[in-house]
């Protein structure tokens, strides 16, 4: 069982020597950003204040970010990854050294933020904090207890890994991250196994309950949960905090008739 919220600290880092180059000669700035992260009007903003043209791509999993980088020359001067992803990047080489000197809110850098950085960005050289949120389950309060009745596990883990729960859950829709970096640990801390394990049987272990659970799951995306759910259209998904923040505010403004979509950290 899961008693602790999974953190994921998510580091901006600027990249490439070359393209920072193009930057000064052509002003433009190439970034490759999680869907959702910055408004359009904050985009049209910075184009506007600076005179410089603007290239923003979004991507929705950290692997499809990692392919880009680690192939060479992506052709961007800012990306955001999540931190447990920093260390490989960091050591193929494929981001240049900060200047503080350009960067005025340097001292204002949450100190705690910075240490979970510094565990793969030693010297904090290459990347600041962004945002940061957790892994948890959100859901849709009356389809889950129209599926599983008044006493529904919503405080734990068993929602989504004991198979006669997500069997009943799959008539009204469950989706999971499309992120192994993320759903792994989860399946191995709920196994009791230590959720960083180097241990091939543990992953074993892992991936036999993953497959026990995988025919009722509706589908793995990083993103389109966030509509789907506020929406109506599945009833539970595992996937980011801030996603769902954004998908209850969704729900209330769309006044569609969905149940406030809640989630939660604990067991």
């Amino acid at each position: 069982m899961i008693k602790h919220r999974l953190p994921r600290v998510l580091g901006t880092a600027l990249c490439g020597l070359l393209a920072t180059h193009a930057l000064a000669e052509e002003r433009t700035l190439r970034v490759y950003n999680w869907f959702d992260y910055i408004t359009p009007q904050t985009l049209d903003n910075f184009k506007k204040e600076n005179g410089a043209k603007l290239i923003y791509d979004i991507f929705d999993t950290n692997e499809a970010l990692e392919a880009k980088l680690l192939t060479g020359n992506s052709g961007y001067d800012v990306v955001v990854p999540s931190n447990v992803f920093l260390a490989k990047q960091i050591q193929a080489d494929v981001f240049q050294p900060l200047d503080r000197s350009k960067l005025p809110n340097w001292n204002h850098l949450d100190p705690q933020l910075m240490k979970l950085i510094e565990a793969n960005d030693p010297g904090n050289r290459f990347a600041v904090p962004y945002m940061y949120g957790t892994v948890l389950i959100g859901f849709n309060p009356a389809k889950v207890k129209a599926a599983l009745g008044e006493n529904a596990p919503v405080d734990s883990w068993d929602l989504i890994f004991k198979e006669e729960n997500i069997a009943r859950l799959k008539q009204c829709g469950v989706a999971l991250l499309d992120s192994p970096s993320e759903i792994l640990p989860i399946a191995l801390h709920y196994l009791g196994l230590p959720p960083n394990s180097n241990q091939p049987k543990d992953y074993d272990k892992a991936a036999e309950l993953l497959q026990k659970v995988r025919p009722n799951i509706a589908y793995f995306h990083s993103s389109k949960y966030m509509a789907d759910i506020a929406n109506g259209d599945i009833c539970v998904a595992v996937g980011y905090s801030g996603s769902f923040s954004q998908a209850a505010n969704r729900a209330k403004e769309a006044g569609n008739g969905v149940d406030t979509v809640l989630f939660f950290t604990s067991q």
